[in-house]
Parts: structure tokens; sequence; C-alpha cells
């Protein structure tokens, strides 16, 4: 049955903890597949989540900014009255400094150096290619701001 809802209840969580539970008029989200957006009345649907930038609408107008969180994966759950991502890691695009994330690239290319064996070197180069990623997302945000 479709309505004429405005928002739908959205949350974020990692296995840390809830990093966001609020009403959303619209998410977007990095899926496995591809970016999708989501907004009230959306058909269920599951979801992978590739590692990329989810942007959150309060409100779909010109004065209030979407919140960007990067999320390392994980998974979406959409239903018509909701929206829960479970991701594996998620920052606040708002509260990142390159230069941390500079310096845990640089921590994790020195461990590779020290790895033990080929998986522990390949756990470690995918953890690189992500964080490469959260870098570019970090400053694509900050140059649009």
């Amino acid at each position: 049955m479709i309505t004429d809802m405005k928002t739908f209840s959205f949350e974020l969580v990692s296995p840390e903890e809830r990093l966001m539970s609020q009403e959303a008029e619209m998410v977007s989200i990095p899926g496995g597949e591809g970016d999708f957006g989501v907004l009230p009345n959306h058909a269920a649907i599951l979801s992978t989540i590739r590692p990329g930038v989810i942007k959150v609408y309060t409100k779909r107008d010109d004065a209030t900014p979407p919140k960007h969180v990067f999320v390392a994966g994980g998974f979406a759950d959409v239903t018509p009255v909701s929206c829960s991502v479970l991701a594996e890691e998620a920052f606040d695009l708002e509260d990142l400094e390159e230069a941390d994330v500079l310096k845990e690239i640089g921590a994790l290319e020195d461990r590779i150096e020290k790895a033990k064996n080929e998986i522990e070197a390949e756990r470690l180069t995918k953890r690189i290619a992500v964080e490469n990623m959260k870098l570019d997302a970090l400053r694509a945000y900050k140059a649009a701001a």
C-alpha cells in the first residue's frame, strides 16, 4: 500500500555502535551492484554495500546539505518504511582529517613489509585500498565544501 509518507526511518550501525538513527527524506547508498537511492515507500531489498559514501538527506532542499558518511562495506536492508545499514566501518567525513588517513595508510604499508605470510599481506593490501578510497572521498568532500 502506497502512502504519502515524506520520511522514513534510517539507521546506520557498525559492530561497535549505532552511529545514526533518524528520519530521512532520502539516502544514497553505494550498493554492491551500483549506487541506489532510497525514498519513502521504497520496495523491499537487501543489498551488499561496497566501500563508498552514504549521503543522508534529512531535507531535500538547498539549505540543508546531506550528511556524508564513508563506509568500508556492509549490508543495507530496505523496507517501505525504513532503511538499516550495517557497516563494517563508518566515518563521518565532517570529522575526518586527511593527515590521520595518510598516517593510517603509512602504518599499514609498514605492516605489509613485516607481514608473516601472503594471507596477511593480502589482507593489509585490501585495507590500504579501502583507506585510499576513504582518502579520495574525503578530498572530494572537502573540495566541494
